[in-house]
């Protein structure tokens, strides 16, 4: 039986307790600051909730996206096991800036199955800050949602005067629903000016299970029972994550590069057509940092380099004709991503604070398909040839402390975005949609230039020590990526192998496309004692419009509302709306039993298009977290309650699929002793069968190129898993 979600009692529960927006690093000892902020600098005010909360079921998943789940007005669109997209306030994936250790990464495939977040394993994570809210100039930049920043561990150096420092680290951990499993290793030698670390980690997964059957077992398309009724097909995962950091100090200064390498011999998408099938990175980054009278100078030079490969997995076969089949639909993808960003910050006046700097951003990409039989052959299909994205950026942002109780932050930037790509062919010149559309495509100008501007306006007003109003004005823009400029086929089969939202159906770019624009409204109370250890409440109502989103819309004259279809991409307008409301309030306080604290949190969003009346796809519906936590000593313990309403507010031009409401029960215990941390868990504990809301369509199995849905039936939702133990322990020295 489903569970029902009141919406009523869930806000009075949370009005009585709390959300926990930062979490343990998946290391003994160290706490990683997941951060909601407002702005770069206020950070350091109140604006900044900093609660240390273990959440090792974060590590134990492998993604370091599931780090930022347990964070307000945070969601995560279903993907790979390791490639989870973030949402945040409705919009997610490019239409966010992501940075890993200062990289702008851009996903290297048609299906956004490597995002940024997929190229750092979340035991290798120092710290993560996310931006919900007004997220100012010197951080945002082609997004028009907010920002977040994640990076590795600093580097560490002998204390002057002091024996070399060596330290390490060495983990596992063992999930039983999918029979995942993994391990970790770091280890620094340092003296007081050079320091070198290495850091490797990495983790698999087989196929997770739901709580009871949501599908026939078998492949209809086969006769064969290949996958149980309950197994999610398609969500088996393998990935290896390394990298090597060489730092040298001198007094105020730091310069430090970084060679990352990342190697995914596996990860299936089960609501994907297409599987991973390789994925090879390499990350060279190069850092300075220096502290001097006037402030601080910060410069970075990187370069990425992917190779990406996509076919279907073991779960997923390609049927051509009545009797054969064919060597699957070969996708490679190959990225070049190189940036340099010189920023300062100048202290003015004891009042005044300037932050000023450049951004310079190339990207390369090349996407094909080699010939593979059937209807596909005998030519390679092209589907971006050197396809570039260049951006310029020059940014200024003035913050004013005028008072004890007021403070305001102002910026402006200016982009500029150019993009271009050359020619391109289809499998054959004999289907008539191929040679129409590469013909129409090659003959015309290719080349596009944005030039974008944004704006940031913040002010906060610290009434006394029990409470702080903030709110402001943004306005942000985003230019198109590659994929949605200058995909071109419009055959359904070549359409099928283009998607990015996970809905199974089938998508072609758009040259004319305009840069959306985004203007938000966000403002933020905050009420708490004096010391903010006792109780806390905050709420944050925010209204985003956006000039030009770029939505989809029927490629025929009409799309059917039962099966997948094919969709091209326009400009619309589009309206966003919700509410963040988070608090904490201790409960009991027993030098012997313990303190036992409340945390919960709630989240709504209202996405809706302005152009058609629809509503926009993937939004989260109505969702809170209760939770009870328990400390004594070196023990912790949580018993949490996720509540989700049901999805009933879909996109009609997706063919988006409505859910359940549900409620889960989880676990967990951990114990740290001085140089050993043991976690313990159980996620799902009474075994709900629940479909995930942002899962996307189940197309895990079969003969999943079907628009039609033959092989995975139409009308499945992803379903999210069932009960599973975790374990993990992590050894420091």
């Amino acid at each position: 039986m489903q569970s029902r979600f009141h919406p009523l009692t869930a806000a009075l529960a949370v009005a009585f307790s709390s959300v926990a927006v930062a979490q343990t690093a998946p290391e003994s000892g160290r706490t990683l600051d997941n951060v909601v902020v407002s702005a770069k600098k206020l950070e350091a005010a109140e604006s900044a909730l900093k609660v240390a909360n273990p959440v090792p079921q974060a590590v134990v998943a492998g993604d370091s996206a599931a780090l930022l789940r347990d964070l307000p007005g945070v969601q995560l669109y279903g993907a790979g096991g390791v490639s989870s997209l973030p949402v945040m306030h409705g919009l997610a994936d490019d239409r966010l800036r992501i940075q890993v250790d200062g990289m702008d990464l851009i996903s290297a495939c048609a299906n956004h199955m490597n995002p940024p977040l997929s190229y750092i394993d979340p035991t290798q994570v120092g710290s993560v800050k996310v931006y919900a809210g007004i997220t100012p100039v010197s951080v945002g930049g082609d997004s028009i949602g907010g920002a977040i920043v994640v990076n590795s561990a600093t580097p560490r150096f002998a204390s002057a005067g002091n024996a070399p420092l060596v330290s390490g680290q060495l983990g596992t951990f063992y999930r039983s629903n999918g029979d995942a499993h993994g391990v970790n290793a770091s280890a620094t030698i340092a003296n007081e000016n050079l320091s070198l670390t290495y850091t490797g980690a990495t983790a698999q997964s087989g196929n997770y299970k739901s709580a009871k059957a949501f599908k026939a077992a078998g492949q209809a398309a086969w006769g064969q029972e290949w996958l149980a009724g309950d197994e999610v097909g398609s969500s088996r995962y393998k990935s290896e994550n390394q990298a090597l950091t060489v730092a040298l100090r001198n007094e105020n200064h730091l310069l430090d590069f970084k060679v990352g390498v990342q190697h995914i011999p596996y990860q299936g998408f089960p609501n994907q057509h297409m599987d991973m099938t390789d994925n090879r990175s390499t990350q060279l980054n190069l850092h300075y940092l220096g502290k001097y009278d006037w402030g601080t100078l910060e410069s970075r030079i990187y370069n990425e380099h992917t190779r990406h490969k996509m076919n279907f997995g073991d779960d997923k076969l390609y049927w051509y004709g009545a009797t054969h089949t064919i060597p699957g639909m070969p996708m490679d993808t190959e990225g070049h991503n190189t940036g340099a960003q010189l920023k300062a910050e100048i202290n003015l006046n004891g009042r005044d604070l300037l932050r000023t700097g450049v951004e310079y951003q190339r990207y390369r990409l090349d996407d094909w398909w080699d010939p593979s039989g059937g209807g596909m052959a005998p030519n390679t299909f092209v589907n971006i040839n050197n396809g570039q994205r260049d951006r310029y950026d020059i940014y200024g942002e003035w913050e004013a402390r005028w008072s004890e109780k007021w403070v305001s932050l102002v910026g402006a930037r200016s982009s500029t975005v150019k993009m271009d790509t050359g020619t391109v062919q289809g499998y054959n010149t004999t289907m008539a949609n191929y040679l129409r559309d590469s013909t129409a495509f090659n003959n015309r100008d290719r080349s596009r230039s944005d030039d974008n501007l944004d704006l940031s306006v913040l002010a906060r007003y610290t009434a006394d020590a029990t409470q702080t109003y903030e709110g402001g004005y943004s306005r942000k823009t985003r230019s198109p990526s590659l994929y949605e400029r200058y995909t071109w086929s419009t055959g359904g089969m070549a359409m099928a192998m283009v998607n990015w939202n996970g809905d199974g159906n089938g998508y072609v770019g758009n040259l004319d496309l305009k840069p959306e624009v985004a203007h938000t409204l966000s403002f933020t109370a905050d009420w708490h004692d004096s010391n903010k250890e006792n109780w806390g409440l905050r709420l944050t109502p925010y209204l985003t419009y956006v000039n030009n989103f770029i939505e989809a819309r029927c490629l025929a004259a009409s799309c059917a509302s039962d099966r997948f279809v094919n969709l091209t991409l326009v400009n619309q307008d589009a309206r966003l709306f919700g509410v963040d409301l988070a608090g904490f309030l201790p409960l009991a306080r027993s030098s012997g039993f313990g303190n036992v604290t409340g945390r919960g949190q709630l989240s709504y969003v209202d996405g809706r298009n302005q152009t058609t009346g629809d509503n926009l796809y993937n939004i989260m519906p109505l969702n809170a977290k209760l939770a009870l936590e328990h400390r004594l000593g070196n023990w912790s313990n949580t018993i949490e309650q996720q509540l989700v309403a049901g999805k009933h507010q879909v996109s009609g031009v997706h063919n988006e699929m409505k859910t359940k409401g549900y409620g889960l029960l989880n676990l967990r215990s951990s114990y740290q002793w001085q140089h050993v941390r043991l976690d313990l868990g159980l996620e799902n504990v009474l075994n709900k069968q629940y479909a995930l809301p942002l899962g996307g369509a189940y197309i895990g199995q079969g003969t999943t190129m079907s628009l039609n849905g033959a092989g995975a039936p139409y009308g499945v939702v992803v379903p999210g898993m069932g009960r599973s133990f975790y374990a993990g322990v992590n050894i420091s020295f």
